[in-house]
């Protein structure tokens, strides 16, 4: 099972909003430079989340988006189930499986999608934020252009 573009980008504006520190709203792009990804996709992201009433975003000169709760109350299989669409792994009817009716493998592999995010239920946001990917986000926090490799190596890393 591979997690779609859209699933990859939202945990990652999840995961950049969780750092508390914080004073100032976070910006559509800054995220965008800072992970080097399409500010267009992520405002599709953020939009979405913003519907899901994750994320609070205010518009306008000093506006930026923030989590809506703290990061322990987002659950990860809730939250990548929603972003994915709940799509099963996969659809016996388009094209048409001359085995539907008669084959188990859609069944055994809904349980095992049931399974995957029943198991991301027992963690949270704050759980992948924490340890070293908390330090990094700080780091994302603190400088400007990073060179990504340096992360977590390199206390030492400066702006450009």
């Amino acid at each position: 099972m591979q997690l779609t573009h859209f699933t990859d980008l939202g945990l990652r504006v999840l995961m950049y909003l969780s750092h508390k520190e914080r004073v100032e709203p976070v910006t559509i792009t800054e995220i965008a430079t800072k992970f080097a990804i399409s500010r267009n996709h992520l405002v599709k992201v953020v939009h979405f989340m913003a519907q899901k009433s994750w994320i609070i975003t205010t518009r306008g000169k000093g506006g930026g988006m923030a989590l809506a709760q703290p990061a322990k109350n987002y659950r990860l299989g809730t939250t990548i189930r929603e972003l994915e669409g709940e799509s099963a792994l996969i659809d016996c009817a388009s094209p048409p499986c001359e085995l539907r009716g008669n084959c188990q493998l859609k069944g055994i592999l809904d349980q095992a999608l049931s399974v995957f995010y029943a198991h991301l239920d027992t963690h949270t946001l704050a759980d992948a934020v924490a340890g070293n990917t908390h330090e990094a986000i700080v780091m994302l926090h603190k400088l400007g252009f990073v060179d990504r490799s340096q992360i977590g190596r390199d206390a030492s890393i400066k702006r450009d």
